[in-house]
Parts: structure tokens; sequence; C-alpha cells
């Protein structure tokens, strides 16, 4: 099978429906319970799927992306909770780094995030990366805010779980439910990766009602940026 180029996760159907209708000779094939749809975006070689919601969905569709498929670069898009005062509705949050909030071993002494086996809180996206994704969002005239994502397997819609989130980690802009995971499997295998998260509420106790009222506009404009990265990604 033939390296993909570009390899792109989202958690939900509508955060790829987008790319997967503008694909040219979309071939599907369905792996560990996934559907992966490869074909041709902008002329490159690119395949994206619908892992499902939560950590474990996000590993299961990374590993299988990593080996059957071999891309040079895995992103993952869609929506995601701010977790700051800089980002609103509708902008943008990129991931420097990553960590899992959930991820709890301090009894033992350890600090929070800790990722046992690697022993590291925060695992980096690739540089290059997301310094392309930061320029197609910017192209688009869309504010957006690099620094930390932070996943677990929770919907956060509480004020007190989201300052716990602030408090727990470094520079945290946004929490969602898979990116972490995604990364953590990408480092493990030495691929590199990308995260990319458009805001849909506001972890907070409007969550609830902003979530499905924003969902579909927030990954219009995470779809859009990731069009173009396939434009003008260069390995």
């Amino acid at each position: 099978m033939e390296d993909m180029e570009i390899g792109i996760i989202g958690a939900m159907q509508i955060e790829v429906e987008a790319l997967c209708s503008a694909m040219e000779e979309p071939q599907t094939q369905r792996v560990s319970g996934i559907d992966f749809v490869s074909g041709r975006l902008s002329g490159r070689r690119v395949v994206t799927a619908r892992c499902g919601i939560g950590k474990v969905f996000a590993a299961i569709c990374a590993q299988t992306m990593i080996l059957r498929y071999r891309p040079g670069v895995i992103v993952n898009t869609g929506v995601a909770g701010s977790m700051t005062e800089r980002l609103s509705v509708g902008q943008v949050a990129l991931a420097d780094r990553v960590v899992q909030h959930d991820m709890d071993t301090s009894p033992l002494g350890d600090p929070v995030g800790l990722l046992s086996g690697i022993g590291q809180v925060y695992l980096p996206t690739d540089p290059a990366a997301t310094a392309c994704l930061s320029a197609c969002v910017g192209g688009l005239g869309v504010p957006y805010v690099r620094g930390t994502i932070a996943s677990g397997d929770q919907f956060i819609a509480a004020s007190a779980q989201k300052q716990r989130i602030r408090a727990s980690f470094e520079d945290v802009v946004a929490c969602e439910m898979e990116g972490a995971a995604i990364g953590q499997v990408c480092y493990v295998n030495r691929v590199p990766c990308a995260i990319l998260r458009a805001i849909s509420d506001g972890g907070d106790e409007g969550a609830a009602l902003d979530y499905p009222a924003f969902l579909s506009a927030a990954a219009d404009t995470a779809a859009r940026a990731l069009l173009r990265f396939t434009e003008v990604w260069k390995a």
C-alpha cells in the first residue's frame, strides 16, 4: 500500500465529512472497526478517519493508521472547550504540547498527568506542522492561540472542573477527549503530530447548551484550515 503524506483524525463524522467529500478517488477500508478513507486532497496522498469519542478509540485509530497507512504526519482535528479567556467560541486552539488531565498516579508520589513508562507529563507536538497550521488558520482570518491542549475521558461543563485543569497544568488553552492519546501514540511511534481544535464552548456551565449550538460552525472552521494545510504542507 502506498504511504500517505498526511493522516487526519477526527472524533466525529462532522469533523471529517468535509474532508472526505473533497477527496479525489476515495477508497474506504474498515480496520479495527474504523473506516479509513484514503485518496487525494490538493494532489496530496491523504487518509482520514473518524475515530470515535474518547482516548481509547483515538489511540486505536492512530496506531492502526500508522501501521496500515504510514502517514508522514498525523493531524488531529475537531472541536474543544476553551480553557482560557483568550479563546472564544469559533476561534482556534493549536497544541504546542498535550497532556492527559485525567492521568493521575499522584497517590504514589507522581505529578498529576505523568505518563507511566514515558516519564513525562507533557508531550510535544511537531513544531513544523504546528507552525504550518498556525499560518493556515491565520490565513483564514480566524484568531488562534497556541499552548497546551488537555485531554481526558470527560466532557468538561463546570467551572470547578475547568479550574482544576487550569491549576494542575501549565498554559492550558483548550480541553477535549482525544488529542493527547493521539499525541502519545505518535510520540512512541516517532510520527510527527499536530492538533487543531476549533472552540465550540467555554468548558463551563454553559457548555452543554453551547456545544450543540456551535458544533457545526466550529467543525467547519477546523475543516477549512485542514484543507488549506493539505495544499501547503511540506514534509
